[in-house]
């Protein structure tokens, strides 16, 4: 959505736009050649490696920070950037590359993560107790099959470690089955599901949600990207309680009102064109949510707005991971 991405900042000559997901640099390229000055973050340091070249053909105008979108309020002042974009999940790039096990398509070690550290989904499938797997696997899946699924992985781990994407693929479309109309593979939800969790999509997507209205200007612009609905759900949800669209009703408004931080940008919600769909396939499911930032002073950051599940976070890190600053 790159064409409605750029009419929503409207980046102007030498104003500093954040690309929260650098990955190919796209999004970054169309701005800086609309004269934008733009930071790129991205957690996957192959993609910082990867992006030298572009580095020096905007002399200057274009940085790159290996660190989470979420961490994005470290970096700049409050108040001092003047548009967020932020693309949400994981890229084509990813998927396109069998060594980084996003995908079942290919045949690849069993990893998923995004900064290549911490825990992996091998990890996950391995160890975790059946219960937290129906949970990960049911919850951020959407797999309505978890416990089928959870249990035949508890299953075949018994006889050994479940190492490749293809094995867990082969595991994930036994339990489930397979009919002959069915339009998506039966591991598909089971990726997601862990892939989400290995990454703590959801929790750093209200945490960069939070973060980019601390650092917007009066006036600077937000837009959203997001290809599910567990994601777009966040998005919606932020947006509806910080243009004070949430809660009440024209029978029994709210007693108080809140400050508005933002203002709608156009129309609430913007899909990807039939156009771009055919081109490519994986915007079929894209939503684009934008706003406005005004100058009320940005709320204390509160997770609980977003009603996220309590997953079982490796190391202790649940109430961390929950948390923001």
């Amino acid at each position: 959505m790159l064409d409605e991405v750029v009419a929503a900042l409207a980046p102007a000559d030498g104003e500093r736009i954040i690309d929260g997901t650098f990955g190919a640099g796209g999004y970054s390229r169309a701005l800086l050649d609309r004269g934008a000055r733009v930071t790129g973050f991205d957690r996957d340091p192959d993609v910082i490696r990867d992006a030298a070249a572009m580095l020096g053909e905007y002399e200057g105008r274009l940085e790159l920070i290996h660190a989470p979108f979420s961490q994005m309020g470290e970096h700049f002042d409050a108040a001092s950037v003047d548009g967020v974009v932020l693309d949400i999940g994981v890229s084509s790039m990813q998927i396109d590359q069998a060594d980084r096990g996003f995908s079942f398509q290919k045949d690849g070690p069993l990893d998923m993560r995004m900064a290549q550290s911490g825990v992996s989904a091998a990890d996950v499938v391995n160890t975790f107790a059946v219960s937290d797997l129906i949970r990960i696997v049911g919850i951020l899946g959407e797999e309505r099959h978890a416990s089928r699924v959870a249990r035949a992985i508890e299953r075949e781990r018994e006889a050994g470690p479940i190492e490749t994407t293809a094995h867990l693929a082969r595991i994930v479309e036994k339990a489930v089955g397979r009919g002959p109309k069915d339009k998506i593979h039966p591991a598909t939800r089971t990726f997601q599901g862990l892939r989400i969790f290995v990454n703590d999509e959801l929790g750093e997507l209200g945490r960069a949600l939070f973060a980019a209205e601390g650092i917007l200007k009066p006036g600077g612009r937000l837009a959203v990207v997001t290809f599910h609905s567990l994601e777009d759900r966040i998005v919606k949800r932020f947006f509806q309680e910080r243009t004070g669209g949430s809660g009440g009703s024209r029978h029994m408004p709210e007693v108080s009102a809140k400050p508005e931080t933002f203002r709608v940008a156009g129309r609430a919600m913007v899909k990807a064109s039939e156009t771009e769909a055919e081109r490519n396939p994986r915007a079929r499911s894209a939503k684009l949510r934008a706003g406005i930032r005004t100058d009320a002073p940005a709320p204390m950051a509160d997770m609980a707005l977003f009603g996220l599940p309590n997953l079982p976070w490796p190391s202790g890190e649940s109430e961390t991971r929950r948390r923001t600053s």
